[in-house]
């Protein structure tokens, strides 16, 4: 339990599907937010096609401003890369971490990416090799991994072809993305058993989508299998522009504010990340679906619960 971490994928995963683009400045605002926060791990940004994925355009002008003497202490900045031309460009960056992946559904790989998984697989082990040459971190995923909003069930067995293929390569840190939401928690707990099956040093991490209510339930479940990085997106926002139904992440403010009542990950600064994601919805003028970010929280800063009100 000691070893849970956060990584937070609001700064790509829930702005790439926003019609407003953000500017570069107000990120970094948002982003030094977070580093204050003592959350673990940031995604910056993703090294796409900025025709494709406008409000990734400025990725690599984020990277370049938080290196040097701004350049965070205590966490790591990661990328999402889907060839290897954007993973040339994040080597330039020098970023931290990349995390690449490959879908176990066919019909989102081909509309995420243009190729089948086939054809994706052997493109991303390849990177992820080097990726770890040039002494990076790597987090290898399979995308749609719990079910697809076009193909529907996804066979486990797809899904752990792709982990044995992973684990062969000696990739060791390993995301499962329910990419369309359709997880449930018996299926996570049946899933990651799985895997833990195939290699029980694997690092496990999780990246749910809340579009059907379900996404806190299944990190508890997944926290119950032993999964470790838990990926979350502030104010909720967020979700893949290529699948048939986006939907927000997981709130990073209610997956925190969650493990701080169940005593876990107490030095976080949930206040700092409260506002964080105030800032995020004044910005879009709308209300966010995160709830602690309108409920409030019930737990103070170091974990320890408020009193309620009488």
């Amino acid at each position: 339990m000691d070893r849970i971490r956060i990584h937070e994928v609001g700064p790509r995963d829930g702005l790439q599907a926003e019609s407003t683009v953000v500017p570069a400045d107000v990120r970094i605002h948002w982003i030094e937010s977070i580093i204050g926060s003592g959350i673990d791990i940031i995604q910056l940004g993703s090294f796409v096609n900025p025709q494709k994925v406008p409000q990734m355009a400025e990725t690599d002008a984020l990277f370049r401003h938080f290196s040097g003497a701004n350049k965070p202490a205590n966490v790591v900045l990661s990328a999402l890369v889907l060839n290897e031309k954007g993973l040339e460009r994040g080597l330039a960056c020098d970023a931290d971490m990349f995390c690449m992946g490959v879908s176990a559904s066919a019909t989102h790989s081909v509309k995420n990416t243009g190729m089948t998984p086939s054809e994706a697989l052997p493109r991303i082990v390849d990177m992820a090799k080097q990726a770890l040459k040039a002494g990076k971190r790597v987090q290898a995923s399979v995308q749609s991994a719990f079910g697809c909003g076009y193909e529907g069930p996804i066979p486990p067995a797809a899904v752990l072809d792709i982990v044995k293929a992973y684990l062969d390569a000696g990739l060791g840190s390993i995301s499962l993305a329910d990419t369309a939401g359709h997880a449930h928690p018996p299926q996570v707990e049946d899933l990651y058993g799985a895997v833990r099956q195939l290699d029980a040093r694997v690092e496990l991490a999780c990246h749910f989508h809340n579009t059907y209510g379900l996404g806190l339930a299944n990190c508890l479940a997944a926290l119950k299998s032993g999964v470790t990085l838990f990926e979350s997106a502030f104010g909720g926002l967020g979700g893949c522009p290529f699948t048939k139904v986006p939907a927000g992440n997981v709130s990073t403010e209610d997956l925190v504010h969650s493990l701080q009542r169940m005593g876990l990950r107490n030095d976080i600064d949930l206040d700092a990340l409260l506002q964080a994601a105030r800032q995020v919805g004044e910005f879009f003028g709308r209300e966010l679906p995160g709830l602690v970010v309108r409920s409030g929280s019930i737990v103070d800063f170091r974990g320890q619960p408020r009193e309620e009100a009488a």
